[in-house]
């Protein structure tokens, strides 16, 4: 019998996240959607009159942030309840309703920023000096301004705003199809016993050190993809046409640009991140090498690439012993940071476990004025343990920041989300080695960092390659068809992982199952973070107190100011490309030491 996959009325409570803590039931979240309902109705009186003084000004903003703190949190209730078993018809139902609800609000309030973006500098600041408690929203209003070159008329704003709801169809299609309707044949594990293939298992089979359950789990998983990669191109391209669509309608050049712009990037940070990795693909390709000759193989195939090089070192890592480890890594960040994680252990703000229907992967989701949810699908290994420590990152960092930002400034903006995750990820394996007088063992830890580094900085960047690359061609016209992305990805898979790599024709169908190409522009902050994270971690570690002090003044910081500024906070530039070189200079000395300790 094939181990068949749990369902959610079968997971411990206590490895379940409480959504109760959000809401008692679902009437009181209806009762808050109502209350969004009728507040954003009230709205509508001001349209035409949203600068016609400091106090409808004020007046409009306040009821701006209310819904936004109200929608944030049935949002948030909706998709926990949604993400747990997306196969059950009243989460899927709560949680289109809330997409259709973000949709009509879009729509109906739609006529605000242009309003304050039609309005004169010496109007707005006149309205500051008669009315002080529009104080509060200057970072906002200056932010809304600063799009002035790309936001549309009222009229067509609205259009807009009521296209969202279709506009959201490529993505869900992908999502229903890859976590609910999809199935996948069962290979035989390590132990001879017959395993389903599902997207949590698929990689965790793929670190066995059996290497045919490695290459059957492998041809098995993309033999059913390709049976639908048709299919899955569709979804891509109509993502991708959405994406065209917006940026064309407001002025944007690329798509590229449209998106980076919208978190106040530039695209240039985004084209050195490529660049710059781009030259220093010999590290990878070093890398590559070693774990052939540690894998004694003829030929290296795709298969081979998560399995540990480190033979008889993997152990299992339970749920509960991973807890008392994180706390441990995180203490050098101080005794209130520690507290808050033990809160979060200790009061199901997790979702741990896989069951039939529940999302994969792992997230980290902030509510306003409620503790952060995290989402894992934990099976007992190191990469897990990383996986925890990882989101417990984002978590503390939505907690620091709405601690101590109004609702308007708690939500961070996507291209410094992925530095506090990671640095956590970083003060672990610093705890890991600094624990540990094995030579194997050390070998293992930075084996991982290694992988974590081509995981994060060239695997993500590859990723940005192709999607940047694929967003180029169907700007120019060209069709997005399965045979032309399969290709493209190829292409690039082949030149990151260099000439001792064999790139398996099935390789080809990966971009169809990495969900974040629907997240437009999104896997390049991955490599920035990490660079960013490598440097703040090792100021951690050597300076101590003051260093941290400063690290946490940019947890605090929200969307206060553009990310890159605010980086600046913690002491890096990524405007530069010197936090990229820094840190795939560091991956490269760890490198040297990892083949000194595999001779």
């Amino acid at each position: 019998m094939a181990k068949e996959v749990i369902t959610r009325d079968q997971q411990e409570e206590k490895y379940t996240w409480n959504v109760k803590d959000l809401y008692e039931d679902k009437s009181a979240y209806d009762k808050d959607v109502e209350f969004v309902k009728e507040k954003v109705e009230e709205t509508t009186k001001y349209e035409g009159r949203v600068c016609e003084s400091a106090d409808t000004l004020y007046e409009v903003l306040e009821l701006y942030r209310i819904i936004g703190e109200k929608v944030n949190r049935v949002f948030e209730y909706a998709g926990r309840v949604f993400d747990v078993d997306q196969g059950n018809p009243e989460g899927r139902s709560m949680y289109m309703q809330i997409i259709g609800l973000s949709s009509e609000i879009s729509s109906k309030t739609a006529f605000v920023d242009p309003e304050i973006i039609a309005c004169d500098d010496e109007k707005i600041e006149a309205f500051f000096k008669e009315k002080p408690e529009l104080e509060l929203y200057r970072i906002m209003i200056k932010e809304t301004r600063r799009l002035k070159p790309h936001t549309l008329s009222v009229e067509v704003e609205k259009a807009v705003a009521l296209a969202s709801e279709i506009a959201f169809v490529p993505k869900d299609v992908y999502s229903t199809f890859m976590n609910v309707d999809s199935t996948y044949p069962a290979v035989k594990d390590e132990n001879g016993e017959e395993t389903v293939i599902t997207d949590g298992r698929f990689v965790r089979l793929l670190e066995s050190a059996n290497r045919q359950v490695r290459e059957d789990t492998f041809k098995a998983y993309y033999s059913q993809i390709r049976h639908y990669i048709n299919t899955l191109a569709s979804t891509f391209s109509g993502e991708v046409k959405t994406h065209i669509f917006n940026a064309r309608l407001r002025g944007y050049k690329t798509t590229l640009e449209a998106a980076v712009d919208h978190n106040n990037v530039s695209p240039e940070v985004y084209k050195n991140l490529i660049d710059t990795v781009d030259k220093n693909l010999n590290v990878l390709h070093r890398y590559v090498s070693l774990r052939k000759k540690c894998l004694k193989v003829d030929e290296l195939h795709m298969y081979d690439v998560y399995t540990s090089i480190i033979p008889d070192t993997a152990r299992k890592v339970p749920y509960e012993e991973a807890k008392e480890t994180v706390v441990k890594a995180l203490a050098v960040l101080g005794d209130d940071y520690v507290s808050v994680v033990k809160e979060a252990f200790a009061n199901r703000w997790i979702d741990v476990y896989e069951n039939k229907g529940k999302r994969g992967g792992a997230y980290s989701a902030g509510v306003y004025g409620c503790h952060p949810y995290m989402l894992l699908n934990y099976g007992d290994s190191l990469d897990d343990m990383f996986t925890l420590i990882h989101e417990m990152g984002h978590s503390m960092h939505t907690y620091y920041t709405c601690k101590n930002q109004p609702s308007i400034y708690s939500d961070y903006k996507i291209f410094v989300a992925e530095v506090a995750s990671t640095t956590n990820e970083l003060l672990l394996l610093d705890y890991l080695l600094k624990n540990t007088e094995d030579k194997k063992e050390r070998a293992y830890l930075l084996n991982h960092f290694v992988d974590s580094f081509k995981q994060t900085v060239y695997r993500q960047t590859m990723f940005a390659e192709f999607e940047m690359r694929s967003n180029a061609m169907a700007e120019a016209g060209e069709d997005l068809s399965a045979e032309k992305l399969c290709a493209l990805y190829k292409e690039i898979n082949e030149k990151y992982y260099g000439p001792d790599m064999i790139s398996d024709d099935e390789i080809a169908y990966e971009w169809a199952r990495i969900p974040h190409f629907y997240m437009n522009f999104y896997v390049y902050q991955y490599a920035t973070s990490f660079c960013a994270a490598v440097d703040i971690s090792e100021r951690i570690l050597k300076e101590g107190a003051p260093m941290v002090e400063q690290y946490k003044k940019f947890l605090s910081s929200g969307c206060t100011d553009a990310p890159v500024e605010l980086l600046k906070i913690a002491g890096v530039d990524l405007s530069t490309p010197a936090p990229i070189e820094a840190a795939l200079k560091k991956c490269g000395a760890l490198l040297d030491e990892l083949e000194t300790l595999t001779d």
